[in-house]
């Protein structure tokens, strides 16, 4: 076996960790891939004889890599928002790919994460979930190790968020909300009506729907259908802490779309704000659930 040979069986060995760092640094399948490749292309013009670990290496090539791609993704948040579900690309993407990578990550962390600097995401990602030790992720971000710790602190504070609701209110909140998406998505009228209150309100901001104008709906049977007609969207939407209540967030492709914040009563669900319009959104506190 020549030497190139040998660097592409050893590279391959990486590969599957790789794009799991570049996907829950970037959020896509298609530019983490990219970031994989470009790391083989560094990889291939290098002289091997200088790297004592291969896989570190990589690991940090990696990570620049991201690093870079998510500074320069500054302008594209500027970007009008028309309130429309973004659609995937069919020839630069697979949606189920997608779908699949999104799952094993999180939805909800990969909402938060999108929230981060590129900096702390970098340190959050590479130490709390691949275990990279601080000495090597402070040069990758020009900071020093206990600044990289620091940033990876003020990251997971943000992930984890604050609970201002004791955890026994959180855990009944969460059964509510969980069935109250699982009946969506199986298209239960019935046990949409048993988690509601009979008087339950929900109020949808203009952003949120395919009217210009903003949505109450009023009534248990109301809501409960408002609910089954949205459920093409609820295969992209997962429990989150939304302002430190359970609630649920919808992102295709990691993307913040909407945030539904529920009021609740005991083991029943008395409103619903569904919070689309991005100011409203950038205001909204997100952590994931443990």
């Amino acid at each position: 076996m020549d030497e190139r040979a040998w660097l592409a069986d050893r590279f391959e060995e990486n590969r599957t960790r790789l794009r799991a760092v570049a996907y829950r640094m970037l959020g896509s399948a298609s530019e983490a891939d990219d970031a994989v490749q470009e790391a083989w292309l560094r990889l291939s013009r290098t002289d091997t004889a200088e790297i004592e670990n291969l896989a570190g290496w990589l690991t940090t090539v990696v990570g620049r890599v991201c690093l870079n791609m998510l500074r320069s993704r500054t302008s594209r948040r500027e970007e009008p928002f028309d309130g429309r579900l973004p659609e995937l690309d069919a020839e630069s993407v697979d949606p189920e790919q997608e779908a699949v990578l999104a799952d094993s990550v999180g939805l909800a962390l990969l909402v938060v994460l999108d929230a981060l600097t590129p900096a702390e995401r970098l340190a959050f990602v590479l130490h709390d979930l691949f275990a990279v030790p601080f000495d090597e992720i402070g040069p990758m971000i020009e900071r020093t190790p206990a600044a990289a710790r620091q940033l990876a602190s003020r990251a997971r504070r943000r992930v984890r968020g604050g609970a201002p609701v004791p955890e026994a209110d959180l855990a009944r909140q969460r059964r509510v909300v969980e069935a109250f998406l699982a009946a969506a998505r199986g298209g239960s009228f019935d046990e949409l009506l048993a988690l509601l209150d009979p008087d339950v309100e929900l109020h949808a901001d203009r952003q949120a729907g395919p009217s210009p104008a903003a949505i109450t709906l009023r009534g248990v049977r109301d809501v409960a259908k408002g609910a089954l007609l949205a459920s093409e969207r609820i295969r992209v939407t997962e429990p989150a802490l939304v302002d430190g209540s359970v609630g649920l967030v919808m992102a295709p492709r990691g993307k913040l779309f909407l945030a539904l914040s529920f009021t609740f009563s005991e083991d029943r669900i008395t409103a619903v704000d569904v919070i689309a319009d991005p100011d409203r959104l950038r205001g909204v506190a997100l952590a994931v659930l443990d």
